[in-house]
């Protein structure tokens, strides 16, 4: 009696079940089989023709700096379990603290670069000189390998940064300086990889904004967002308010303006993080001059040039309050200038307060 009772309990259970199954696991005609997405490979492989000069070193340094990013994705996202975050006990160039991780990112990236073969130099935030590498190989990368990489403590999205210039001295003699202080329009590529909710990478080679989001079961980048664009106008702003009061007069009378606008504040204090929101969503981001940095805070190589070229072919705008970002010819490796970057009728409108 007891063995029937329980037959039918059983049958029950599992019709009970089959009910209320996630819809997630019922499949039809439709979705079985449906296309996973162009993967980053695939998608360099067909644009290839837009690249100049296009030999495949270009689309094979891409694929480089990609595999580099999935490593140290991989690095963040157990971050918390081995001792790799915090302070590495050492400072940068400028000065700043280095925490584990960007040392961990600087080493990644270079050896990525390294055995690819198609890098003659970089130029790194975490290093005082010039990287010189192949000199037969065509190419120079300025990077930040881990940029707000303090905030990894507290699980705040991360990113990388990187600019890619063709140089200009003949193939197989050494590097010079001249290869690398190039002006910002002359980048063939540039883009970054945000390490947050999900891992994007974003780049243009002058052909449109693409960004690909990182699918860790198949250990691909997958298109996601397809030409991307900047809108013109937008109602958030980004800058660190701390510093109110060592700003200039005309970005102050700009923020008196935003509040008087009802804009919304959003900074996260991750410059990756901040770019991609307010590009997608539209935005100006400010790190102007202060007293403590009359001459700004970020980087032209690695960090303005590049986000610069982004949000330039996505329809946006970047200056350093009066000049175009991508005009500024650069006299040193880690030279710093102040950066409005955004939706371009925002940017204007916060150069026409230091005009005005």
């Amino acid at each position: 009696m007891r063995v029937k009772y329980l037959k039918r309990d059983l049958t029950t259970i599992r019709s009970f079940l089959f009910l209320h199954r996630p819809k997630t696991l019922l499949m039809d005609k439709h979705t079985i089989g449906s296309t996973v997405g162009t993967t980053l490979d695939r998608f360099i492989n067909d644009k290839q023709a837009e690249f100049p000069f296009a030999t495949g070193e270009l689309s094979q340094l891409l694929r480089d700096i990609a595999l580099a990013g999935k490593i140290i994705n991989r690095e963040v996202n157990k971050s918390g379990l081995l001792d790799i975050a915090g302070a590495y006990g050492a400072t940068n160039v400028q000065g700043e603290e280095q925490q584990k991780l960007d040392v961990i990112a600087d080493i990644r990236f270079i050896r990525a670069l390294k055995n690819g073969g198609e890098v003659c130099a970089i130029v790194s935030e975490e290093k005082d000189d010039l990287i010189r590498l192949n000199a037969n190989s065509r190419y120079v990368v300025a990077m930040d390998p881990l940029d707000g990489s303090s905030n990894i403590d507290v699980n705040v999205s991360i990113g990388t940064i990187f600019s890619i210039y063709r140089r200009l001295s003949p193939i197989g003699t050494p590097v010079q300086m001249e290869d690398v202080l190039q002006k910002g329009d002359r980048q063939v590529a540039a883009g970054y990889i945000l390490y947050g909710s999900s891992t994007m990478l974003v780049y243009t080679t002058g052909h449109g904004v693409n960004g690909f989001t990182f699918e860790p079961t198949l250990g691909e980048f997958l298109l996601s967002h397809q030409n991307m664009k900047c809108p013109k106008n937008g109602n958030i702003y980004s800058i660190n308010e701390g510093s109110y009061q060592s700003f200039e007069p005309s970005v102050k009378g700009y923020l008196q303006y935003c509040k008087a606008e009802k804009y919304s504040a959003r900074y996260i204090g991750s410059l990756v993080a901040d770019f991609h929101r307010n590009l997608l969503k539209g935005g100006v981001y400010m790190y102007p001059s202060t007293e403590k940095a009359p001459n700004g805070k970020l980087r032209l190589m690695y960090e303005c040039n590049c986000l610069a070229f982004i949000i330039e072919q996505a329809g946006g705008m970047a200056t350093d309050g009066q000049r175009r970002i991508m005009e500024i010819r650069p006299t040193d490796l880690h030279q710093r200038v102040p950066l409005f970057i955004g939706s371009s009728d925002m940017v204007s409108k916060a150069r026409t307060f230091r005009e005005g």
